[in-house]
């Protein structure tokens, strides 16, 4: 296993010197530029052996433990570049970790080792926008079985990276009269290509359409088939797989934010020291401006120590599923927690630039854009608080209904 603090300075290294002087090329969207410039830098760290640091040794990465990866996740998050520079970009990690645990041996060599080399990306299918996203239980894309096939016909939106994938993780609905509403889906690999999956658009998020990673999809199913065993992990376990892939996942995308907050803090304090309101009057020497750095600091350093408690939860258990079930509340309470100070960090950070904070010539009106919605996706932040909220009451002896 590699030694974390040598992992760290090297990513912290890579961050500062070769991704943040290619973020204005990500700013202006000239994605063209883009491309050949970070597909240079991932060949450096697949050289580096900076490569996969969220997955196991046996499947192509580092074997750092959760609670390890974490603080790597942090310090990559202080560029919108980091994970793509070392193919732990969401969702490519998450269905990474999925492979890994539940594809046969077939399914691993087809789409996880292609995946894990770099050579393509992958999709996640599972939102539609005829039904509320904080209800996964209902869903109307359907997996039909004929002649050996599985024949798919759905609606999905926001589904993450579409745009360039190769392939596509979709939940369906195969058993719709399960007794369980949470054993009628099942999770299928289907690739792009596959005749009758259809783009719809790139969906413009706050005006942003983006491109490849750093896009949303709107896409149709329309009798689109595959052979038996596109069925990844089992038949009506769609669910099961679908929270075992969002316990690490939550963890990942907090510490990245705290990440971004890191990097807004650095700016919010930097620019705050040297910005005059007149000669010899900084902006730093106004309360309210320091208000906002010390409520930051503290936020900050909280939502961390809170983060890596949990994932030293799940770390510790004898496997992750195990680990995810005792931490499941600190992790409904981690993600609507570190959503909330990432929000308010930046926000303070956009404040204090004014309106240099509304232009993209820096990153911050871009994560203002992106992770306003970290406050809605992987379950908004009430469903989230619902679960603390019954758990706590339950603990004390009062039973309270959905």
């Amino acid at each position: 296993m590699p030694d974390l603090d040598n992992v760290l300075a090297r990513v912290r290294s890579v961050v500062a010197d070769r991704l943040v002087p290619l973020e204005p090329l990500l700013l202006a969207g000239d994605f063209d530029a883009l491309i050949p410039e970070m597909d240079a830098v991932r060949a450096e760290m697949r050289e580096d052996d900076l490569w996969n640091p969220h997955l196991a040794a046996e499947h192509g990465g580092l074997g750092l433990g959760l609670d390890e990866f974490a603080h790597v996740s942090e310090a990559l998050g202080r560029s919108p570049l980091g994970h793509l520079a070392v193919n732990a970009q969401a969702p490519d990690a998450g269905n990474q970790e999925l492979l890994a645990a539940h594809a046969t041996d077939e399914q691993r060599e087809r789409f996880l080792e292609p995946l894990v080399r770099g050579e393509v990306r992958s999709c996640f299918a599972m939102t539609e926008p005829e039904h509320a996203g904080s209800n996964p239980a209902v869903m109307s894309t359907a997996a039909t079985r004929d002649d050996g096939e599985w024949v798919i016909d759905g609606h999905k939106w926001f589904t993450t990276a579409f745009d360039g994938a190769a392939v596509c993780i979709v939940m369906a609905v195969t058993d719709p009269d399960a007794e369980s509403r949470y054993a009628r889906a099942s999770m299928l690999i289907v690739p792009t290509d596959a005749p009758g999956l259809t783009h719809v658009r790139k969906l413009p998020v706050m005006g942003d359409r983006g491109a490849g990673w750093f896009s949303h999809s709107e896409i149709r199913f329309d009798g689109v088939r595959v052979p038996a065993d596109a069925l990844l992990g089992p038949r009506g376990g769609g669910f099961r797989l679908a929270q075992e892939r969002l316990g690490p996942g939550r963890i990942h995308h907090c510490m990245r934010w705290i990440g971004i907050c890191e990097r807004a803090f650095d700016a919010m304090c930097a620019y705050a020291g040297t910005r005059e309101l007149a000669p010899g009057r900084p902006l730093a020497s106004r309360e309210t401006v320091q208000t906002w750095i010390a409520e930051s600091r503290a936020e900050i350093d909280a939502a961390r120590l809170y983060v890596l408690d949990t994932a030293r939860r799940i770390a510790a258990a004898p496997t992750v599923v195990e680990g995810q079930r005792e931490a499941r509340v600190q992790v409904s309470a981690i993600k609507f927690y570190v959503a909330g100070v990432l929000q308010r960090v930046l926000d303070r950070a956009l404040q204090t630039h004014g309106g240099l904070g509304m232009l993209d010539d820096t990153p911050l009106a871009f994560w203002v854009r992106h992770e306003r919605a970290a406050r809605i996706y992987d379950g908004p932040d009430e469903v989230h608080r619902g679960v603390v909220a019954r758990e706590e009451l339950k603990a004390r002896g009062f039973s309270i209904p959905r």
